[in-house]
């Protein structure tokens, strides 16, 4: 809709009938309130959150302010979504992926089982069609939806036992998230849907044998490390896992071009300082994981060629009874085809042969502080 042409010809009375709000002037100061869906442990969201916030002042001149508000403070039993739907706050900051409940189209807009990894998310929501679609299907709950944020490709979970053929999916309790969820049930498994502070008290009470969260960094700072040893790659159901900054749409639309194009710019900056958090962090943080007793163990194929299966079954399903998923999908399938041949070529044939470099450097590194450590006084 095109702001000023509908206040010029609907008027004061069909504007507030309509529940628009008139825009904010100029030198009026703007004060919004952010929820944020991801606990404190999870210090790289809140690092853009803060990126976000110092911007949007700096740019505005100290006029536009937003706030984070407390953990407390959020209505914990509607989530960021509704909150922001319903103008409890004017943003948050969120994954999409908790709110598939509500429609499986969110899913479209954080990550899907085999999905485009964080780059080709970036270049579908700005280059393809991905963010017009979505910023379609959000009008439908008053929102309009920012990328903010991605967690790069996440690994395969934490399990008790290794996972060695597709048998030992048979009945395992795992935590998982997303349309994850459905597809791990659809291959044998048993999954739930634990928030972050429950996952590792549940492996303590034998609740789960198995479960997920992030990647390396994500997994180091909640303790995952501590009650299981066995961490798997690669995390089929999230390739790449895009977190989003939602805005009541009202409060989007009081404000004037010139604060919208600050948010714009400011949430495009956090979009990347998250990413790059994430991929400067996680191999770090892997490194940390592996010198203790945590081993890395690479998921069976017939897993994941059962799951991929599962994933398309689910999709074609999903396409049949869900016309915001057949919308969205249809452009997100095509572009992921696109990339993922030529990403065959170029990218990964470079990150293979890298990656076998660096991975014989560390072996190598490796044995020789062994011959160090065998060749002390007193060892034979």
């Amino acid at each position: 809709m095109e702001r000023r042409k509908f206040i010029c010809t609907a008027g004061l009375a069909g504007i507030l009938a309509a529940g628009i709000a008139p825009a904010v002037q100029a030198n009026q100061t703007i004060r919004w309130r952010l929820a944020s869906r991801f606990p404190k442990i999870q210090d790289i969201p809140h690092s853009g959150i803060e990126t976000l916030i110092h911007l949007v002042k700096e740019m505005s001149g100290g006029k536009f302010e937003i706030t984070l508000q407390e953990a407390e403070e959020q209505a914990a039993s509607s989530g960021v979504l509704d909150s922001v739907q319903n103008g409890n706050v004017e943003c948050g900051h969120t994954s999409a992926t908790y709110y598939v409940g509500k429609d499986e189209a969110f899913a479209l807009d954080g990550a899907i089982p085999f999905g485009l990894n964080a780059r080709q998310m970036t270049a579908w929501m700005r280059q393809g069609n991905g963010l017009t679609l979505l910023r379609e299907f959000y009008m439908g709950y008053g929102i309009v939806n920012f990328p903010m944020g991605n967690t790069g490709a996440q690994m395969g979970g934490w399990y008790r036992k290794p996972v060695k053929s597709l048998a030992d999916i048979k009945g395992l309790r795992m935590r998982i998230s997303g349309l994850g969820n459905r597809v791990f049930e659809r291959i044998g498994g048993k999954p739930s849907n634990l928030p972050s502070g429950e996952i590792v008290k549940a492996f303590g009470r034998g609740h789960i044998d198995a479960a997920e969260w992030g990647g390396p960094h994500d997994d180091l700072k909640l303790g995952l490390h501590k009650v299981c040893t066995h961490y798997a790659y690669p995390s089929w159901w999230k390739g790449g896992s895009q977190l989003s900054l939602y805005v009541n749409f009202r409060a989007y639309d009081a404000l004037t071009e010139e604060n919208q194009a600050i948010l714009e710019a400011a949430t495009a900056v956090a979009h990347l300082d998250i990413q790059a958090q994430y991929d400067a962090k996680n191999p770090l943080a892997l490194k940390e994981l592996l010198a203790g007793k945590v081993s890395l163990m690479a998921l069976p194929p017939t897993v994941l060629d059962a799951a991929y299966k599962a994933a398309q079954a689910l999709y074609a399903e999903l396409s049949d009874k869900n016309p915001h998923w057949k919308k969205i999908y249809g452009s997100y399938a095509t572009f992921l085809r696109n990339q993922g041949w030529s990403w065959g070529y170029g990218e990964l044939g470079f990150d293979s042969y890298m990656h076998g470099l660096q991975r014989q450097a560390l072996e190598e590194q490796q044995r020789e502080q062994q011959r160090k450590k065998s060749a002390l006084p007193g060892r034979r």
